[in-house]
């Protein structure tokens, strides 16, 4: 009797396959998805990352870490560092500009035209990056309209054009519509009650800001940091057009490795799985951070 129980408490323990398989049915095209454009193109770069000096038909087997430990001349380190400073320096002029504009549009100005100014504001989406950048160099350009205006002023003309001035330009114009979308959506959570209850305590709006306002919103804050950094750091568009030979990224050097006169697929694989990495640690700290709180 005492091992009939027993099996029967063992039995109740099992999960039920039939009632699992519905769940299951539901992730497999998503599961499938990653499997064949994330998971698979993966595996495939760090198995190029292993191969030397590889060329277009070619066979070559995989072997060794120089491309790894390439990565780590002062020439290519120093490429890196400007990647993540141009990401860096994306993300902070987005997150100034775009809090001020979700605030206002989720705490200020009427609901009837929220949605409308919403809209207006990622218009720009609507189009090609492409052509954003090339609309950038046409205002950036030594002839183009920003210079036109200074002088017309009379003040000395600028030459932005080909520098990491005018991709922080262009960067923090095509990933701003990003920011605001998502601190708009934090912001619109926003407890006000609590606003009002700090007011009534004496606290001044800078006091109420940082100390109410920030706190709540903070999750919002990190998500849209993080999706403007790893935009950033992997942009390609933006630091090719307007930044000109001064201003090489990771993301173009790894387009030149696999479509430029290098042709080194190796370098280009272990440089692409650098990048990976530094999104991936990234992302751990901000799972940390949010777990930690």
């Amino acid at each position: 009797m005492e091992s009939s129980s027993e099996l029967k408490k063992i039995e109740k323990l099992q999960p039920d396959w039939k009632n699992c398989l519905p769940t299951w049915g539901l992730l497999a095209p998503s599961g499938i998805w990653l499997l064949m454009l994330l998971v698979l193109p993966t595996v495939i770069i760090f198995e190029l990352s292993l191969v030397p000096d590889i060329r277009p038909g070619d066979l070559v087997n995989p072997s060794g870490l120089g491309n790894y430990i390439r990565i780590f001349e002062p020439l290519y380190l120093k490429v890196i560092f400007n990647s993540l400073l141009l990401a860096f320096g994306t993300t902070i002029i987005t997150l100034i500009l775009g809090f001020p504009v979700a605030y206002w549009i989720a705490l200020i100005a009427p609901k009837r035209w929220q949605n409308l100014l919403l809209l207006a504001f990622v218009l720009p989406l609507w189009t090609s990056s492409l052509l954003r950048s090339y609309a950038w160099i046409t205002i950036l350009r030594p002839t183009g309209l920003l210079n036109s205006l200074l002088t017309s002023f009379g003040l000395p003309a600028v030459n932005i054009l080909n520098s990491n001035s005018a991709v922080l330009i262009g960067m923090s114009y095509s990933l701003l519509p990003y920011m605001v979308l998502i601190l708009y959506a934090s912001l619109e959570k926003l407890d006000k009650q609590l606003l009002e209850a700090a007011a009534d305590l004496g606290a001044n709006p800078v006091q109420t800001f940082w100390k109410v306002t920030v706190p709540q919103v903070l999750p919002g804050i990190t998500a849209g940091s993080l999706l403007v950094f790893i935009t950033g750091l992997g942009d390609f568009i933006d630091p090719e057009l307007l930044g000109g030979a001064s201003s090489m990224t990771a993301a173009r050097l790894v387009y030149n490795q696999f479509l430029g006169h290098s042709q080194n697929w190796g370098f280009g694989s272990a440089l692409s799985m650098a990048l990976i990495l530094m999104v991936s640690i990234a992302i751990s700290l901000v799972i940390k951070f949010d777990q930690t709180k």
